[in-house]
């Protein structure tokens, strides 16, 4: 499946339109719709699961967008975080100079390079701009992504604040207080889930690359010496969520970094094989203490965990785990889509599916009474879709494109014997049981 067809599918059956439509759209902005919300939250309560649920010693935290400023200049972006940016002469697009060069050798070398061999590769193997084909760029320069916004009445420098571009510096800033509040001991972790913002040079892709998005991120605080079995955990642990999400193995790779930012032990992407190619979806870095020694020197307040078994005060290293959550939703829309038979089938995990079942009266005028009652029976435990729109067939093939994964028929036996046909979307098959079993049928199914 194509980038095109995606797109068109999931603004046909209500997963995501295009932002500001009607005045005929703000480019790379994106709204999720009734089905691309809940497909969205079911990721999150996925991954929610996972990551603070069923771990030991994690906690979820819910920071502001907006920060000090000072948050930002400790951790380094004030000053220097950066793209870096490249024009065609000819045709005056934008580019960044590392993707011209990683498409161009379709590798990633671009990513290990200064801004002198850069250039220098981009001249010397006469790099093509993307749009014209020409070969004629300018020198590069450095562009800021961090959005920048006002604070009170006047729009004086003292005034001025940042839509976050990341959301780790909640996590960092709040750890002293997670720590004591939690009582929380080494190791421990802090997760969070929201919005962050950059204004990138060149998004696309679709929800891939956009100046809004949502990120769940993980920051694991350890004793300097675990860090790097936490870091290899993390990564293998990364990569399991996603397989158990339904992501195939052989549509996921590592990809370990050849360039290190100056803070990083380690650093590695989970990437996932989309049709433009291979694709970040999750980063898992080993950051040292750089991040709460940086506060410390910043705040002047003291960023140190006292170890109850040595009785030392140290500043901790962090491992960072970081799931970009609208890459991981078009990856699995991408995974999930198949065409059997003429049939389009959207084989998302059960757990993920925007409506677990839908409720079918066969025959409108027989059979809708007995269907609702069924249907609220169902929406007190599921979200439940009800159908009775054109004939049975259209029904269920409306529902396999959308990923409910179970129908229920409802028909005279259902009215005579209590009992309904269930129908399952990636085998097709059909089951009889009795009303009072239903519940508990869908439950043990959709389990993650």
């Amino acid at each position: 499946m194509d980038m095109e067809k995606m797109v068109n599918l999931c603004k046909q059956y209500g997963f995501i339109f295009q932002g500001s439509e009607i005045y005929g759209g703000l480019a790379n902005t994106w709204d999720y719709g009734p089905l691309g919300s809940r497909l969205k939250n079911n990721v999150k309560d996925a991954w929610r699961k996972r990551f603070i649920q069923e771990r030991d010693n994690a906690y979820e935290l819910d920071a502001d967008i907006l920060m000090h400023p000072m948050v930002w200049k400790a951790s380094g972006h004030v000053d220097s975080f950066a793209d870096p940016l490249i024009d065609c002469r000819e045709c005056k697009t934008r580019h960044r100079a590392d993707n011209l060069i990683n498409d161009f050798s379709n590798s990633s070398i671009g990513d290990a390079m200064t801004n002198e061999e850069m250039i220098k590769y981009i001249n010397e193997n006469k790099v093509p701009c993307p749009k014209c084909g020409k070969t004629n760029f300018t020198d590069i320069r450095q562009f800021k992504l961090m959005f920048e916004t006002y604070r009170g009445v006047t729009q004086d420098s003292k005034s001025v604040v940042y839509l976050r571009p990341e959301n780790a510096q909640g996590e960092y800033v709040n750890f002293l207080n997670v720590q004591r509040s939690m009582r929380a001991k080494l190791p421990f972790s802090i997760g969070q889930i929201g919005k962050a913002f950059r204004n990138e040079i060149t998004p696309g892709n679709f929800t891939f690359r956009t100046i809004e998005f949502e990120q769940m991120e993980y920051q694991t605080f350890c004793k300097k010496g675990d860090d790097m079995n936490l870091y290899e955990y993390f990564k293998q642990y990364g990569k399991k969520f996603y397989m158990d999400l339904g992501i195939k193995e052989e549509h996921l790779r590592f990809h370990d970094h050849e360039k290190l930012a100056h803070y990083a032990k380690a650093a590695c992407d989970i990437e996932y094989k989309f049709p433009f190619g291979w694709g970040e979806v999750n980063g898992t870095h080993n950051r040292t203490d750089f991040d709460l020694t940086r506060h410390q020197e910043y705040s002047g307040v003291k960023q140190e965990y006292l170890d109850p078994d040595t009785n030392t005060k140290y500043i901790p290293y962090i491992i960072e785990s970081t799931y970009g959550l609208d890459r991981t939703v078009l990856a699995l829309l991408f995974e999930a889509y198949e065409v059997v038979d003429d049939r389009e089938v959207l084989k998302l995990h059960p757990y993920l599916a925007p409506y677990k079942v839908a409720v079918l009266p066969l025959i409108k005028k027989n059979h809708s009474e007995k269907a609702k009652e069924i249907y609220q029976l169902l929406s007190k435990n599921f979200m439940t879709n009800y159908d009775e729109a054109g004939n049975i067939g259209k029904r269920y093939r409306r529902n396999d494109v959308i990923g409910t994964p179970f129908c229920v028929t409802i028909d005279d036996e259902t009215i005579n014997n209590n009992t309904v046909t269930i129908r399952e979307r990636d085998t097709m098959e059909q089951t009889t049981i009795n009303v009072s079993e239903l519940v508990d049928y869908i439950e043990k199914r959709i389990k993650f």
